[in-house]
């Protein structure tokens, strides 16, 4: 007797698991959905339903009555190529992101091209631009040729590593100090996997930005969800179907099932439009920070620093809200808000609501109460590595050139001082924040936001990470590793660091790589 027949009336046991293929994003999201309304299994919702069927019980119930965790069902890959580094980065800002981007550590860019914003009428801050970032990937392809060269004055093959291991791991040695001069304007590419709230929500962002091309990606993005998609398979199945030409009818139906069009999220993203309330806040937020912060100049800060609780949870939002739209460092913030009268830290805090939508979520800045702050001041080229860790809040500033820029003379990587180049990066940084600066003083469209293209990756920008314990330990460990690229490695090990000042007994179980000691460079 099976034990399935010795069990109560009712019972089973009989646990199926299966996975599913085929089905457009929306239609798989809408069976998905129907598990809570209907007894249907998966392969009964997925056979009955239709795309018409899907459309119309999305924009029911995703949009009429808000149950947006229904497109979190509705997973899209996209592929986004040749834009900007700056694009990427602001792109890539969302919690629920899943992707990659071309490395800069392993892959030349000099092939790569680059951005040219609109200058209008401008041409002098046109040329001004294009000589810069020229001269920044000139300087970039010096930089990488005298590190390479350096390196393998420095580094000695061991009979183990093949000569074309050797070569690949010094070339990307080299890379790691040669990345520093690129622009922001320099392209890349990236795929990412979002789900269609996650798409929604970044479209929206998107089209919100001060910068052109920002708001550009925006709007091919909802292109991309709402129309056509690219089908792998097409081209194998038109030729299938042409083999098929003898019987019209099943040629007709083959066609129909192998290269019919699909959108992936044609009903989910079509309503994506500027959000109000982020771009009202954002602005009003610049304001009461301006008013708060003058006469108050940029205190120094550390690389890391570890910003201990004592404010109360309303000081720390006002605190952050106000960080967000400045360039002080937090520590500085929030002593200054927590001396502020309770009624006027309730004022800041009401500016980040204020606009509030029915269906907006709270800004970033409302994501408080984290027992960890580390508020950072790095290279932007480093800070992109960090920018990954989602399960951290970040809160990031805009870029700017008011930091100053890092300068990797010496350490791990045998440094721009072996190589003798020292002056000649730092001529080529000052040089582009000079043009910079020009560049926002001109008359072209949005001259200020087409300034920032020119920055270099060896530029400072400061952000604020809240996270937990784990958290800590996680970057700490994985950042500090000698495989890592030097900046980050460096951010981790003061990461660790302050830890061990403030919660000596929790630093201890963390596995961290001591940063000051010396590394084995072929080790990747």
């Amino acid at each position: 007797m099976s034990s399935e027949s010795l069990l109560p009336a009712g019972a089973c046991n009989q646990t199926e698991v299966f996975a599913v293929h085929g089905a457009d994003p929306e239609v798989l999201a809408y069976a998905m959905a129907k598990y809570s309304r209907s007894a249907l299994s998966m392969r009964e919702s997925l056979t009955e339903i239709s795309t018409q069927r899907a459309e119309k019980f999305l924009n029911t119930f995703y949009f009429q009555y808000g149950h947006r965790s229904i497109a979190d069902l509705a997973h899209i890959a996209f592929a986004v190529e040749r834009l900007s580094l700056l694009a990427a980065i602001v792109l890539v800002d969302e919690q629920r992101w899943d992707g990659q981007e071309r490395s800069t550590r392993y892959q030349n860019f000099l092939k790569s091209g680059w951005y040219f914003p609109d200058f209008g009428e401008d041409r002098a801050s046109g040329q001004l631009y294009a000589d810069t970032v020229k001269g920044l990937f000139a300087a970039y392809e010096r930089t990488s040729a005298a590190m390479l060269e350096t390196l393998r004055e420095h580094v000695t093959r061991p009979d183990a590593i093949t000569p074309e291991a050797y070569e690949r791991t010094l070339r990307a040695r080299a890379f790691d100090v040669a990345r520093y001069l690129l622009p922001l304007a320099t392209n890349t590419s990236l795929g990412q996997i979002v789900n269609a709230r996650t798409m929604e929500t970044q479209v929206s962002r998107l089209l919100s930005h001060p910068v052109a091309e920002v708001r550009d990606l925006g709007q091919k993005l909802r292109e991309a969800a709402t129309g056509p998609a690219w089908n792998v398979n097409e081209q194998a199945g038109l030729a299938f179907v042409a083999e098929l030409a003898a019987n019209p009818d099943l040629a007709a139906k083959a066609a129909g099932l192998l290269t019919r069009e699909v959108r992936t999220a044609p009903t989910l993203v079509k309503y994506a439009e500027p959000n109000a309330y982020l771009m009202k806040t954002q602005a009003e937020l610049a304001q009461a920070a301006a008013e708060l912060l003058a006469g108050h100049p940029i205190a120094p800060s550390p690389l890391v620093d570890l910003v201990e609780r004592t404010e109360s949870l309303e000081a720390e939002l006002a605190a952050t809200l106000l960080y967000s739209a400045s360039h002080q460092p937090y520590r500085q913030i929030r002593d200054l808000v927590a001396a502020l009268p309770q009624a006027r830290v309730d004022e800041i805090i009401e500016l980040g609501l204020r606009h509030r939508g029915k269906h907006d979520e709270a800004l970033r800045a409302f994501h408080a109460g984290a027992a960890l702050r580390f508020d950072i001041l790095m290279d932007i080229g480093g800070f992109r590595d960090m920018h990954r860790h989602r399960r951290s809040t970040q809160i990031i500033q805009s870029f700017t050139s008011v930091h100053g820029y890092e300068t990797p003379a010496e350490g791990d990587v045998a440094g721009l001082a072996a190589a003798g180049i020292v002056a000649d990066y730092q001529a080529t940084v000052e040089t582009a924040h000079a043009a910079s600066a020009r560049i926002a003083a001109g008359s072209a469209p949005e001259a200020v936001q087409s300034a920032l293209y020119v920055l270099p990756l060896a530029t400072r920008i400061r952000s604020l990470f809240k996270m937990d314990f784990a958290e800590a330990q996680y970057i700490s460990e994985l950042r500090s590793a000698p495989a890592g690229h030097f900046s980050y490695r460096r951010v981790a090990w003061e990461m660790y660091l302050a830890l061990q000042r403030q919660h000596p007994s929790l630093a201890r179980h963390i596995r961290v790589t001591d940063f000051t000691q010396p590394i084995d460079l072929l080790q990747r």
